[in-house]
This record gives structure tokens, sequence and C-alpha cells, in this order.
């Protein structure tokens, strides 16, 4: 039954998990990925962009990262901007491109990832949570003005039900994943 509250709540569920993925991304594993420098921002041509579009990121060793400017002018902003993402990161430029190396967590570091993780994940629940809330308040005002009928709306908050345990069993499968990730020596 696909009915217009199922469809509504599946649509911001959908947004929840997307933005706890997203989250989990810029979370650093001690793998090199180039996802990592996705909030690092640049001064280049009188106003701030994001690295990628200054240039282009690879990671050709698994602890190691490359930054290859489109504009070799604008290495040392480069470098600056990774100096002042807060990230612990350390690059070195040679003029040409800039590298950086990802080192080794330790493992209180690691511990206060999982932390920071946890929390992510705690608030893409609370929001599914909330879309379930709002989808039921929705399903029994329209039952009490007889825009839905008993019977549909029992199983339309048992379908609301489905969704949540859905979307809040795959944040379980992205903390565990992302878990192993950053405790992963």
């Amino acid at each position: 039954m696909s009915h217009k509250i199922l469809v509504e709540a599946e649509e911001r569920m959908k947004k929840a998990i997307e933005s706890v993925r997203h989250e989990f991304s810029g979370v650093r594993t001690g793998k090199a990925s180039p996802s990592l420098l996705d909030t690092v921002k640049v001064e280049a041509y009188g106003s701030s962009m994001s690295l990628v579009q200054v240039g282009s990121i690879s990671a050709p060793e698994p602890r190691l990262l490359v930054v290859q400017p489109y504009d070799k002018g604008l290495i040392k902003a480069i470098t600056k901007g990774i100096n002042e993402s807060n990230l612990g990161l350390h690059p070195q430029d040679d003029g040409q491109v800039v590298r950086i190396p990802i080192p080794s967590l330790t493992e209180e570091r690691r511990k206060d990832l999982v932390k920071l993780i946890s929390k992510f994940a705690e608030e893409g629940r609370v929001h599914i949570r909330a879309v379930r809330h709002d989808a039921l308040k929705t399903v029994k005002d329209e039952e009490k003005e007889g825009t839905i009928p008993g019977d549909d709306a029992k199983h339309l908050q048992t379908d609301v039900q489905k969704l949540t345990d859905k979307y809040t069993g795959l944040i379980e499968e992205m903390i565990k994943k992302k878990t192993a990730e950053i405790m992963e020596v």
C-alpha cells in the first residue's frame, strides 16, 4: 500500500539516512579517503571555495591523499586551507602537488570517534522517530475526519512502524560498519 502518508514518511526517513551518511563520511578512520577533505575551504580568486573546486583529490596509497591543483598558483592556499581545517592533518607541498599523509589513530582517538558517530546516529534515529510520530498523528487525524477507514488506518500504522524499523536498522548497520572501520588498526 503506497499511501501518500507512507510515501512522505519514507522520503523524510531517507533524508535522515543521507544526513547520517554525510556526517559519517567526514569522520576520519585512519584510511585515506578523498571525502575526508570535503569540508576543507580554500581562499582562491577572492572567495572561499571548497577544495574539490580548486583541485582533484586522490588516494594513491592507503595512508596518503594527493591534491593536484587545477592552478599551481593555489598550492600555498590549499596547504593553508588544509592546515586550518582542524582535521589534524599536516600537508606537504612540492610546488606541483600537495601530499597529505594520514597518521594512524590512537586508541583514545578511535574511542572518541566511535562516540562521535554514535551521536550522529542517535540524531538520525531521533529524526526517524519524529517522522514516525508525525505520520501516525496524520493517520489518526485522517481516521477521525473519516477520510481513512479504521482498518486502513491500522494497516497504515503498521506500515509506518515497519518503515521506522527498516530505517533504524539501516542506521545500526551503518554504525557497525563505521565502528569496524575506525577500530581497524
